[in-house]
């Protein structure tokens, strides 16, 4: 998908829906509505957190409404430089978040972690989630753990997830970031040189 810059918040806005970045999509197992977000799907040389904040206030709180809710959260894929907003960024768009809102959500599912996602969380979370969120966190691995909480057919998976989950399947390392997970070396030996062990994605 081509995508054009634009400083207007109303175009950007007009791009988060076209990316489906955000979308509330199906139920989870215990009834909850699921607010799917992909993180791939996230331009953030393009997006300001004002857009975002003005797009989850106008069309998906409104929506979410004064029931419980979870959100899924597909971190597959994700490049620091593409598509991690930044420190501040986040948390001013979680800041944002009305209070009711955020008693409201009971789970958050963060599909394909990685270990450097799981560090930043760990040495970060406290500090940008208040509120509780980060006890809410629940880290899942594969996509089959997934469907112990969603129900399977309610939530579009794109097809770039399920590719990494099956490549996952033959190169279980790269869950902890000890093996690339760039396409050319799904076949090389593992321990043909030092870069080729770590994954170099800062929160992938």
């Amino acid at each position: 998908m081509q995508i054009t810059i634009s400083n207007s918040v109303s175009d950007q806005q007009q791009l988060i829906e076209k990316l489906e970045l955000f979308k509330i999509q199906g139920r989870d197992k215990r009834g909850r509505r699921i607010l799917r977000v992909i993180g791939k799907f996230f331009p953030v040389k393009i997006l300001s957190s004002e857009a975002v904040k003005k797009y989850l206030e106008e069309k998906i709180f409104p929506v979410l409404g004064e029931r419980p809710f979870c959100v899924v959260y597909i971190h597959t894929n994700v490049e620091r430089s593409e598509n991690f907003p930044g420190i501040s960024a986040l948390r001013s768009i979680y800041e944002a978040i009305p209070v009711s809102i955020k008693e409201n959500l009971e789970a958050f599912y963060f599909l394909h972690p990685g270990l450097q996602a799981r560090l930043f969380l760990a040495t970060f979370g406290r500090f940008l989630f208040s509120g509780g969120l980060y006890g809410k966190l629940k880290y899942v691995n594969r996509l089959e753990f997934m469907w112990d909480h969603i129900r399977r057919n309610e939530m579009e998976i794109p097809e770039f997830v399920n590719d990494h989950d099956e490549a996952l399947e033959y190169r279980p390392m790269m869950d902890y970031g000890l093996e690339s997970d760039h396409p050319r070396v799904y076949g090389a030996p593992a321990m043909d040189s030092p870069v080729s062990m770590y994954s170099m994605r800062c929160i992938s």
